[in-house]
């Protein structure tokens, strides 16, 4: 009896606790359907990390590219294409006729004179070249303004500056030699004028770049320097022009042996073509003033 009642009490206990792990059963299969296993939390992990890196990498990205995205389809300035035109031909006319008048004149007897007007003109046009590398250069552009700046140094130290230095010493030479008095001319004066201060405007150009500026203190201070040797350039290179045009106009070799229109062209219209090409492509926002 005892053993029996006892067995019939433990039953529905028993059956008690069958029902309610079968009652709870279904809500810990729900739970275990809506809960992430491993894989899937590792897949959720892998994801997230993989976007913060993505944002961190988007952050990270230098603002120069994003400035070479933005503008660099930025069509050039308009005017500027007129400009190349009359720099380019302007050139070409001074080049090809002086070249033309001194080769065909028997150079072998004008002595060492036969160097000075091919060289002076060759460095003109090579003068125009580099200033024109910089002038569509922006800071916007940074990797397009490196190339342009490494460029101008090259036309402007490597070729231009070579030729002038060449035509001047050999014309000096040759005075030596006759014996004829120095810059007693305009043309000579306005020459030697020209020669030497493009010396301090190379200087000051060079020492505020070459090794990060550090000759003028480095930093902002060499950069705020720039502006000076900018415009400096833009006034230097007119008088330049303007000794090309009275030398060629009214020098005594040109005038006795070069006819009247080769000479208006190649020292007249020539020299205010390439100045007023020059001129137009300026950007007065770049001269920092």
């Amino acid at each position: 009896m005892n053993s029996q009642s006892q067995a019939s009490e433990t039953q529905p206990l028993l059956s008690g606790s069958s029902n309610t792990e079968q009652t709870s059963s279904p809500v810990r299969e729900h739970n275990r359907e809506h809960e992430p296993n491993q894989d899937q939390s590792k897949i959720y992990m892998g994801i997230g990390s993989q976007a913060r890196d993505a944002s961190s990498s988007v952050a990270e990205l230098p603002v120069e590219a994003d400035m070479d995205i933005q503008t660099a389809s930025v069509p050039g300035r308009r005017g500027d294409s007129l400009g190349l035109t009359l720099v380019v031909s302007g050139c070409t006319l001074l080049v090809a006729i002086t070249w033309f008048e001194i080769f065909s004149n028997n150079p072998r007897s004008l002595g060492l004179f036969a160097f000075h007007p091919p060289l002076q003109t060759l460095a003109i046009a090579l003068f125009a070249y580099g200033i024109l590398t910089l002038q569509p250069t922006s800071h916007l552009q940074p990797k397009a303004k490196v190339a342009g700046l490494n460029k101008h140094q090259l036309i402007i130290l490597g070729l231009a500056f070579p030729c002038i230095s060449v035509g001047t010493l050999v014309i000096i030479w040759n005075k030596n030699i006759h014996e004829a008095p120095h810059f007693v001319s305009w043309h000579g004066t306005f020459g030697i004028i020209a020669v030497s201060l493009m010396l301090g405007q190379m200087f000051l150009g060079a020492g505020s770049v070459w090794f990060g500026g550090k000759l003028f203190g480095g930093g902002a201070k060499a950069k705020g320097l720039w502006k000076y040797h900018r415009i400096s350039g833009y006034l230097l290179f007119p008088l330049f022009l303007a000794t090309i045009m009275i030398g060629g106009l009214w020098s005594t070799w040109t005038t006795g042996n070069i006819s009247l229109l080769p000479r208006i062209f190649a020292y007249g219209i020539a020299p205010v073509t390439i100045i007023v090409g020059i001129w137009s492509r300026a950007r007065v926002s770049k001269l920092g003033f």
